[in-house]
């Protein structure tokens, strides 16, 4: 790839709540966050969104053609996400989502799909998530290579596991580490 201007990369840690674009143009009363209450750097636009609901990872970038590769689905660029899900999870469940799972609109790609500890370094979420003291409610790790809308909490829920919290912690090589919400940092183009 060419050097020079362009090709610059910000990885962000979105909130909970905050829409993944600079502008609100949605029709409720009152403006929603966006990245603009975060981000002050001209000429950088999302590579790929993350719903308002989700939090973590997102990459922005100022290079049309990296934007492309990172966010068009025929690049497969893994996506990693830490999932709490309602619900105990068995191996049935994790096995449906390794192999690909039938939605609406389709067959999903295999996911890597395993049981993971709850993270030790993960910050509040407000609002907090809703707990039963009845239903268990569990952590997973999923890895897929397509972007579908909402297709990790569709997923979950197609096999019985309804997602309470999303946290997207990897894109390709990019990675959130230990950046902390409405956090960012300019990274390689490469994603090393």
């Amino acid at each position: 790839m060419a050097s020079g201007k362009g090709q610059r990369v910000i990885v962000f840690n979105k909130p909970y709540g905050v829409l993944s674009q600079f502008t609100d143009k949605g029709t409720e009363g009152s403006p929603r966050p966006t990245l603009s209450a975060y981000i002050d750097e001209p000429g950088f636009y999302p590579a790929g969104r993350l719903d308002r609901d989700s939090e973590g990872l997102m990459v922005l970038t100022d290079h049309g053609p990296l934007q492309a590769r990172i966010s068009n689905p025929k690049y497969k660029l893994a996506k990693t996400y830490l999932v709490q899900v309602e619900g105990a999870v068995d191996d049935t469940a994790l096995e449906a989502l390794r192999k690909g799972v039938m939605l609406k609109d389709g067959m999903t790609k295999p996911a890597k799909a395993e049981k993971v500890a709850a993270p030790d370094d993960l910050w509040p979420r407000d609002p907090p998530v809703r707990f039963r003291k009845t239903v268990p409610d569990r952590w997973l790790r999923i890895t897929i290579s397509e972007g579908r809308n909402r297709q990790v909490r569709r997923m979950t829920a197609h096999v019985g596991l309804p997602t309470l919290r999303l946290i997207r912690v990897q894109v390709g090589d990019w990675q959130l580490n230990q950046l902390r919400p409405g956090a960012w940092r300019f990274a390689s183009a490469s994603g090393a």
